[in-house]
């Protein structure tokens, strides 16, 4: 079984049930898979061949989903390419990957302009469109589970990119997983404003709520007045955000005003939610309940989650492991550690990777005896509730003591005006290196360092205390809402200099 299976099922067993729906537009199962048909056939038309890699820079659209589904359905290999990267970047990733096509829009063209990569074919929007008017004469190519079917590059928070390949059966594993842990059924109108490049907004969000043969809601994204709105319009079932957007919508004042009796789930990830807005957020919305995912792009993206009847009372956690899943944690010889101990997050499934693309090397420093290597730090608590400690690479040794950022911002997110904040290392003389605070304040609203420092002291260790605190308008982030700590670090390296 593949999503495209699945897909083609649901276009013969439900022809006529809405499967997306964008600004108005809306194509059933049928017209989707006759669309991804077409995507596909104009594919085969022009000689591309099984292992040819498709980029697609496209915004959020109903189109989007169609060239999704048309690539794989050609036996291409399809690879979303996040539109929020500069011309370098982009044009990086085009040539590691020697895409061979391009799919792109017309409103962020001046990207593909700007990089140097030479594709042998590039489609716009307008190109799409003239495509999908016309007929397609498809021929099914067999595929192999094991096949390559999307890659990803990772968004490069510690480095270049890498891109992650997923096979058709790593996706429809992953597909499986989240609509099992989510409960979704056919019922569901799944609401989706960040960005579908994403593993997230895809594999976590999109293809699970068609697997079961639901309604995907497309944003183009995420506007706070028109998201409200159109929430409500559209009678979306479940909804999914980074903390940030959370922030933001529950700070409307219309947000009262608003009928959501729609809505049976928020579901949230990328960063971590602190626990006077998961409390908020419930008590705003009683009736809805909040789910927390965690996974990375080399595992579909697919771990642990946090559910419902845990959210407040294991806050800080990501919850257990998936259906199918297991996850351990090992030190830096790779032997578990005891229960309570810090160790590397290690997750074994079938929705973890076949590898990096032309990087044999980090494949296998990453994945050992079919266990994906993490980079992540946690800790399990005594009744199985897994804990994000921090990215191995994050961590601040400081004269000798291990300190993990997670733990000072989770407090730094405790004072009232602090809307965000990262802590990141900082070289010193004589410990090595030490924790600066980054810190972005509410509104017009004024917040001191002394003050800041002052609540620190009553609940951290005297050595974890940030030496200094720098205030910033907004933290850098990438498209699927991570803190680009990396772009902190030279920030932070040079006001010590």
């Amino acid at each position: 079984m593949s999503i495209l299976s699945v897909l083609k099922q649901h276009s013969i067993d439900t022809p006529n049930t809405p499967a997306i729906h964008f600004e108005g537009n809306e194509w059933s199962y049928r017209e989707l898979y006759q669309n991804a048909q077409k995507i596909a056939a104009y594919l085969q038309q022009r000689g591309y061949q099984k292992g040819d890699i498709v980029a697609q820079f496209m915004l959020n659209s109903d189109l989007f989903m169609a060239v999704y589904y048309g690539v794989q359905l050609a036996g291409l290999t399809l690879m979303p390419v996040n539109t929020k990267l500069a011309p370098p970047e982009v044009e990086y990733i085009f040539s590691h990957s020697q895409a061979r096509v391009l799919f792109f829009d017309e409103k962020i063209e001046q990207t593909i302009i700007d990089s140097k990569h030479s594709f042998k074919e590039k489609i716009n929007v307008a190109r799409i469109r003239e495509i999908l008017e016309g007929k397609a004469e498809f021929e099914e190519v067999p595929l192999n589970p094991n096949d390559t079917a999307v890659v990803m590059y990772t968004s490069g928070t510690t480095g270049k990119p890498k891109g992650v390949q997923l096979s058709h059966q790593n996706i429809f594993e992953t597909a499986e997983i989240w609509s099992e842990s989510m409960k979704m059924t056919n019922q569901d109108r799944m609401y989706i404003c960040t960005p579908l490049f994403h593993c997230a907004g895809s594999h976590v969000f999109a293809v699970p709520t068609m697997y079961q043969g639901g309604l995907v809601i497309v944003e183009e994204a995420f506007s706070p007045d028109r998201t409200l709105k159109n929430l409500v319009a559209s009678k979306a079932t479940i909804f999914f955000g980074v903390p940030a957007m959370y922030t933001i919508l529950l700070n409307k004042p219309e947000l009262k005003e608003y009928n959501f009796e729609h809505l049976r789930m928020f579901v949230y990830g990328a960063a971590p939610m602190p626990y006077e807005l998961v409390k908020r957020l419930k008590d705003t919305f009683p009736k809805v309940r909040v789910q927390n995912c965690y996974g990375q792009t080399e595992n579909s993206p697919a771990a642990s989650s946090l559910t419902d009847q845990d959210a407040l009372t294991k806050i800080g956690s990501v919850g257990k492991p998936l259906p199918r899943t297991e996850i351990k944690l090992v030190d830096a010889l790779g032997e578990e550690v005891p229960l309570g101990e810090v160790g590397e997050i290690c997750v074994k499934g079938p929705q973890v990777m076949l590898g990096y693309l032309k990087n044999p090397e980090e494949t296998s420093r990453t994945m050992q005896n079919g266990w994906l290597f993490s980079g992540d730090l946690g800790r399990f608590d005594e009744e199985g509730f897994l804990y994000i400690v921090d990215r191995k690479k994050d961590m601040i040794i400081r004269g000798g003591e291990n300190i993990y950022p997670i733990e000072i911002e989770e407090v730094l997110y405790q004072i009232p005006l602090v809307l965000e904040a990262a802590v990141v290392g900082v070289p010193h003389d004589v410990y090595g290196e030490v924790p600066k605070a980054y810190v972005v304040v509410k509104g017009e609203q004024a917040l001191s360092e002394e003050e800041v420092l002052d609540y620190c002291r009553t609940q951290l260790a005297k050595y974890k205390i940030p030496m200094e605190v720098e205030f910033l308008e907004e933290l850098p982030r990438n498209a699927s809402g991570k803190v680009l700590k990396h772009t902190l670090r030279p920030k932070a390296s040079e006001a010590t200099q």
